[in-house]
This record gives C-alpha cells, structure tokens and sequence, in this order.
C-alpha cells in the first residue's frame, strides 16, 4: 500500500490530466476492503503540491486489478473527464500490456477471440468459444517479445476492455499469468501480485490535442522483470 504520496510514482502531469504508475496490491478507487485508494493519494499529493483549498477534483478514467501493476490516467479536470471517457469509449485510447507468462507459446504472434461471461459470486470470468447468454465477446492480440527458461514474456493489444479479459484469456490457452492463481497458476507470488503491467499508453489528449504517448517501467526489485528489460 501507499503510505504516502512521496513514492508515488507520476509519468506525466499537467492542468488537465495526471497519470501514474501503480504499484501491485494498490486499489484504484475504493471499495469494500476500506483500504486507502491510489485516487485519494493523488488528491492529496495536488492539493500539497498547488496548495489548493478545499476539495480536489479528480475524475477516474480507467482502473486496473489490484494486483497488476503499471498506467492508471486521472482526470483533473471534468471537461479532461468527459472528453477521455468518451474517447475510451470510441476505442481512442490504446493501451499495451506486458504479461509474464506459464511455458512457451505455439505461435509467436496471435489473436484470441473468445466470450467472457463473469460470475460475480467468485469476481472470475470464464471464456467461451460460442456466445452464450450474458456473454460478451472478447479480443486480444498478442506478440511473444522474449522466451524465459519456464516463462515467456508476451505483448498483449486489447482489441475490447472486459472484465479480466487478459488474465481469463490467456488461462484458456494454458498459459496462465505468472501468480494469478485465481486463473490457473500453480502458485501465487510472494507479495500478492501478478505479473500484468499496464505498459504503454498512447492517445490525444483530451484539450490540448498533442499526441500523448507513456511508457511505465515495470516493477522493480523483482527478478523476473529484471530478466525481460
């Protein structure tokens, strides 16, 4: 967890939007758990850094699981707000993921399409290969940047955001992410994370119009990250 906003991690900043790094094991925005969320530490760290009055605006674009790792955008302001979640719905927002990855794939290069229908009883989605009720059709694309001795280190395009989309998927193929025993790893990694990082994020920006294009660098301190950069 953040103890405070001096390890944040910011990539970029300006009037209209902040966008951060986050750390395995930090929640995006609250819930149930009452564990204090990665938007309340960037509230706090505006409100320090422009020594702003009152109440600090921040709108929540996107949001990544707990235990990945990696680009979370913030909103600072609701025109910066609007605009985003419109693009993110018009699919102008790209993000790139990077995934640690069960043994070695077939193909080097790949796309899975399937249908996610999520059981909210165990927050888990299961893929299908033919519509069923509820289901939502799911599409991912991805590209194996480095074979490891047991791993493989995979570039993943989300063609669609469903619920678990990347994890579910890629556990149907057998190649579970390295940790998610909730999708089929043997075991779970000794800090509770799971090695998905939101890599790299490319679109417009929402008012001033320049091209806006972040990478994050993944998590450190850890070996098997090490090994892939």
């Amino acid at each position: 967890m953040y103890s405070t906003k001096d390890n944040l991690q910011v990539l970029h900043e300006d009037n209209h939007i902040i966008i951060i790094n986050k750390r395995s094991g930090d929640i995006v925005q609250g819930d149930k758990t009452g564990d204090k969320p990665l938007s309340d530490v960037v509230k706090e760290y505006i409100k320090e850094k422009y020594d702003k009055p009152g109440n600090v605006f921040l709108g929540t674009v996107h949001r990544l699981d707990r235990p990945t790792s990696g680009i979370v955008i913030f909103a600072r302001t609701s025109k910066a707000l609007e605009r985003l979640n419109k693009m993110l719905r018009d699919k102008q927002i790209k993000k790139t993921y990077w995934a640690i990855v069960k043994g070695h794939l077939n193909k080097s290069q790949n796309t899975l399409t399937d249908f996610l229908k999520k059981n909210p009883k165990n927050n888990k989605s299961k893929a299908f290969k033919k519509e069923i009720s509820g289901s939502k059709k799911a599409i991912l694309h991805y590209t194996v940047l480095r074979k490891l001795d047991r791993y493989s280190l995979v570039e993943i395009d989300l063609e669609t955001g469903r619920h678990h989309q990347i994890r579910c998927q890629l556990s149907n193929i057998d190649h579970p992410i390295k940790g998610d025993l909730k999708y089929g790893f043997s075991r779970s990694n000794k800090n509770g994370s799971i090695h998905l990082h939101a890599k790299k994020i490319q679109f417009t920006h929402p008012v001033n119009k320049e091209k806006i294009i972040i990478n994050a660098p993944t998590p450190s301190h850890d070996s098997i990250w090490d090994a892939c950069n």
